[in-house]
């Protein structure tokens, strides 16, 4: 079966988030199930840079306003179609937004362009190549649904998968004019929403199946509470909704061949972690004892708990605890960060920013790591903390909730807890989440017997890509 994907980033090429490692690993786990996927990607410097030599397939001579050629490409075992198309792409700072984090007040055109792209790719614009079915992730995807849905692709299965519903892709009413659409598709049913235009909500009323990254987060989004305003829409779709949980690349994730730590180590051998706990701590200027040390990998914002957290170090401190801190997000909460590391030297440990090889000394060197999360559709950190023996101290929700099995008293006693759990956006239950990681790590053979708990968990994508290609077999036969 072959399968257009389409996605904004993809790792290892242009990662800001958990898509990217999904949109990176999705295809490879596809195609041990008999799935071919093409990953269409925004031509961005750090894109082109690593392609090297790609071939032309298309070219655009006006794409909303801007000149456009489509590239075909290998990187590894990605198969890539690279929209290059320098006025929209090719600009300094993040894929979505300058350097001090402004969001490109263009958006609403370069995802446009892709989504139209992709829906051109669907009718059958490659020569000698058309997908069975096209996969859209997230808003910057979402329009390739709508585009296939009011033109001749229309007949072509659609998937759009939901990485986080906070992030839907809204405009002005002003632009519809300009996005090349029929008039039929402005309306509820269509790209209107609240009066502008919104291109996740786009995407989900034209999907034949919408997916969302863990089961419980499926259920979530369905309440006004979760349902950022589309509780309503996906209510009403609830029979085309998938609750399918992410995996993680494990040739990748692997603390047994990693080179980006300071020593291999696997469930058998643990105390050979210690060198990377070791050169954790040197790496941040903490102190060197056994006091348990925590980590945190994460966008410092409100979604993510990281002011509760902040409020809680001192406490963390006080019982003893230590942490490091990679991550950037908020200019508020990153300052409260850097004072608390200020005001405990040795013992908190800040670096603003994003560095993946020191993410996975984190994961290798660190006791437990803290994931506070308000609401996680699924997270991928604890399921790297889980492969690297990193025991998840986290929030109960979304797929956290999911991946995690408490260290309640029934859990321990049967050898089955590989984490802890705590209500979300409760201060006071994370300060007893904090204290009780003290003191189980405290406690002889309990800390060690979580580590391998987590470690012996299989979270590669094997299952959820069977998942997926069962739902993609199931929608191709049915549009056949």
């Amino acid at each position: 079966m072959q399968v257009l994907a389409v996605a904004s980033e993809i790792f290892p090429l242009i990662k800001t988030g958990g898509l990217a490692d999904v949109a990176g690993a999705l295809p490879e786990a596809l195609g041990r199930q008999g799935v071919a996927v093409r990953t269409l990607v925004p031509g961005y410097p750090a894109v082109l840079g690593a392609v090297g030599k790609a071939r032309k397939l298309v070219r655009y001579d006006d794409l909303f306003g801007a000149p456009a050629t489509l590239l075909a490409a290998k990187v590894g075992d990605l198969d890539l179609l690279i929209l290059d198309a320098p006025d929209f792409y090719a600009r300094p700072g993040g894929p979505y937004g300058d350097a001090v984090g402004n969001e490109w007040a263009d958006n609403w055109r370069r995802f446009a362009a892709l989504g139209r792209v992709a829906a051109d790719i669907a009718a059958g614009s490659i020569t000698g190549w058309r997908p069975a079915l096209v996969h859209a992730h997230d808003w910057q995807g979402a329009m390739a649904a709508a585009y296939m849905r009011f033109g001749p692709a229309h007949a072509l299965p659609r998937v759009m998968t939901i990485h986080n519903l906070a992030f839907q892709g809204r405009f002005g009413a002003d632009i519809f004019a300009a996005l090349g659409l029929p008039p039929e598709a402005w309306g509820v049913d269509g790209v209107e929403y609240y009066g502008g235009i919104g291109f996740l909500k786009a995407g989900l009323v034209s999907a034949d199946a919408i997916t969302t990254v863990s089961p419980t987060y499926a259920h979530e989004i369905c309440s006004p509470h979760d349902g950022m305003g589309l509780d309503g829409l996906i209510r009403g779709r609830a029979d085309k909704l998938h609750g399918i949980l992410n995996g993680i690349d494990t040739a990748i994730w692997d603390p047994a061949t990693d080179k980006l730590i300071a020593r291999p180590y696997t469930a058998r051998a643990l105390a050979t972690r210690a060198a990377n706990r070791r050169a954790l701590e040197k790496r941040f200027g903490l102190g060197q004892d056994d006091s348990p040390l925590f980590i945190v990998i994460s966008r410092l914002t409100w979604q993510k708990g990281m002011d509760l957290l902040v409020d809680a170090l001192d406490h963390l401190v006080g019982l003893g605890g230590r942490i490091a801190v990679l991550g950037s997000g908020d200019h508020p909460i990153e300052g409260a960060f850097l004072a608390a590391a200020d005001r405990h030297r040795g013992r908190v440990a800040v670096q603003i920013g994003y560095d993946e090889p020191l993410s996975h000394l984190m994961q290798a060197g660190g006791d437990a790591i803290l994931i506070p999360s308000r609401f996680e559709p699924c997270g991928l950190t604890q399921l790297y903390g889980l492969r690297y023996g990193c025991v998840p101290v986290l929030a109960r929700v979304g797929g956290l909730a999911d991946t995690i099995i408490d260290a309640n008293e029934a859990a321990l006693s049967a050898g089955v807890a590989t984490g802890l759990h705590f209500p979300a956006n409760d201060a006071m239950a994370l300060h007893g989440a904090i204290a009780k990681a003290v003191r189980l790590h405290g406690t002889a053979g309990t800390w060690p017997a979580l580590q391998k708990s987590g470690m012996k968990a299989d979270f590669s994508w094997t299952h959820s890509a069977a998942h997926y290609a069962m739902l993609f077999e199931q929608l191709v036969r049915r549009g056949a």
